[in-house]
């Protein structure tokens, strides 16, 4: 939709769409946050959260925090390098979880199959959830399964619910960064979102990468140990990648983040492809990899703590954060740029 210029009959200026879901909306980017803001959030009206939005929402229960996680997978193909729809809907929930600090207690999984799947498929999907289940450490304990007719799904939806206990001495929130916080990294970007479109369009570059897909709750649990209160926020970087997480956690904490062009971890073959296909690494989808703000007096003792563990072993320090201002990048040469919220779809169907 554009607006129409009387004087010269042009139509200069685009208007966003306000009459039908587009599939930016689901991108993770600024569409999603107005759907989910102009639409969703007041159509729950006064069962509505208050506050910042999570990914989790911490539920106290007789004097316990327990953590409670909600997401649905549609990603195209359903398997792929590195992994499939169903690990990616086990590690998805796990590590919703653990942005909040919280452990993973119990799984739901529920499955929208559309007629005409391949059961060998389905099994094989199943079979994933379980092992993947099984490596984190966390049982199914309900689900639900419902058949479509042709048409009317993708093949396979997975839906999953996960419950979590926070740990103590930790509560991490999208709210949280404070002026001065170190931003870590856990490891590098890119692969999830490149090894996906790869697969999807035949591209070839699944031949040298691979999803980073992997449960991240044991690596928090070690930061917690080492950083405790000292850790202000955790994000995991999936849809809208490393900068729809930085400008949410931006707008959410009030401050401004400037981070260094040079420390961000992309592997070589993830920036090629993104050269090719004119992508910016930063917006890629991953699906083992978070972003955590923390006080600079713990920073180094979190990041050791990181590097100790398999999922983190490349974590690195990226940037840090000021009193105000939008989302910057350093570059190489020493000038900056904004790093905006991802506007549109850059790449459908990855989680």
């Amino acid at each position: 939709m554009t607006a129409v210029d009387p004087a010269t009959g042009t139509c200069p200026v685009p208007l966003p769409e306000t009459e039908r879901v587009l599939l930016g909306h689901g991108s993770g980017g600024r569409l999603s946050a107005e759907l989910i803001d102009e639409v969703l959030l007041p159509g729950l009206g006064a069962a509505a959260p208050g506050g910042p939005l999570e990914d989790a929402a911490v539920v106290t229960l007789a004097g316990s925090d327990l953590v409670l996680s909600t997401d649905a997978y549609v990603v195209d193909p359903l398997f792929f390098p590195g992994g499939d729809i169903g690990v990616l809907a086990v590690h998805g929930t796990v590590n919703d979880l653990a942005m909040r600090a919280a452990m993973p207690i119990a799984l739901t999984v529920a499955y929208i199959v559309e007629e005409g799947l391949p059961i060998e498929d389905l099994r094989r999907v199943a079979a994933s959830v379980g092992a993947a289940a099984v490596a984190a450490g966390v049982p199914v304990v309900t689900g639900d399964t419902k058949v479509v007719g042709k048409g009317a799904a993708d093949r396979l939806f997975v839906i999953t619910a996960g419950l979590g206990r926070r740990l103590p001495g930790a509560a991490p929130t999208a709210a949280g960064a404070r002026p001065g916080d170190a931003v870590l990294i856990s490891g590098p970007i890119g692969c999830h979102g490149i090894t996906v479109l790869s697969t999807r369009e035949g591209l070839g570059f699944e031949a040298d990468v691979a999803s980073d897909t992997r449960p991240l709750h044991r690596l928090v649990a070690d930061m917690v140990d080492a950083g405790g209160l000292n850790l202000h926020t955790l994000r995991d970087l999936t849809r809208g990648g490393l900068a729809s997480a930085l400008n949410e956690i931006a707008a959410a904490s009030k401050v401004g983040i400037e981070i260094e062009e040079s420390a961000l971890p992309v592997p070589e073959p993830v920036r090629a492809a993104c050269e090719m296909l004119g992508l910016d690494p930063a917006y890629v989808a991953n699906e083992g990899c978070l972003v955590a703000f923390v006080a600079p007096g713990a920073a180094e003792a979190v990041l050791a703590a990181m590097r100790s563990t398999p999922e983190g072993a490349e974590a690195v320090r990226i940037g840090v954060v000021h009193d105000h201002g939008p989302v910057l990048v350093r570059t190489a040469v020493g000038s900056r740029r904004v790093l905006d919220m991802l506007l549109g779809e850059q790449l459908p169907r990855i989680c």
